[in-house]
């Protein structure tokens, strides 16, 4: 029989201060492989930063030959100019995860603190200490927040591609679920 070859999850939270990475290797669980920051403060100019990002992301690929990159989407924000930065970094990243022929999925910032934590609302420590808990390391102190945020999109994607209870199906809520899987549910 022969073996598989591990999936490997590229997750990026990006932006133009600090953009964080996150690498999972699935085997039969989720491993970290790699977890770091891009830090961006000391290059004055925005285009010299998405050039930054755009190597940086392709040297990522090159490096752990991931087979999926999950990207957490922008956050709409009051300020617009922050908001156009956020969103050419974000497409920068994967503009180097397309001509590197990865495939991309964005999720909301919402949608992964809810497939990490259980709670859409939840805090960056919260988030840090749940993928610590998840992968079985103690992330805590090792890296910015920025990491674990790129991590947590990883480990979100690996959730929605392996929802053992939903069989891919989405659900509003517990009633939902009930409504649409009696056959799983004791009375």
């Amino acid at each position: 029989m022969k073996e598989r070859k591990p999936t490997i999850i590229l997750g990026i939270d990006p932006g133009t201060t600090v953009m964080g990475y996150g690498l999972i290797r699935i085997t039969k669980k989720p491993e970290l492989l790699q977890l770091g920051v891009l830090r961006l403060r000391k290059y004055a100019s925005h285009y010299e930063k998405l050039k930054i990002i755009f190597e940086s992301t392709q040297r990522i690929i090159q490096n752990y030959n991931p087979t999926v990159c999950a990207v957490e989407a922008p956050f709409y924000g009051k300020n617009v100019q922050s908001m156009l930065k956020l969103g050419r970094a974000q497409g920068t990243a994967i503009t180097a995860a397309v001509t590197s022929g990865i495939e991309v999925i964005e999720y909301s910032p919402k949608k992964i603190k809810q497939s990490v934590t259980g709670n859409g609302n939840a805090s960056k420590d919260q988030v840090c200490s749940m993928l610590g808990h998840i992968l079985k390391e103690d992330i805590t102190d090792q890296v910015p927040l920025d990491a674990t945020d790129g991590l947590a999109a990883a480990v979100c994607h690996y959730f929605q591609m392996n929802s053992a209870v939903s069989g891919g199906k989405s659900f509003s809520g517990w009633a939902d679920y009930e409504k649409q899987n009696p056959d799983k549910i004791r009375k």
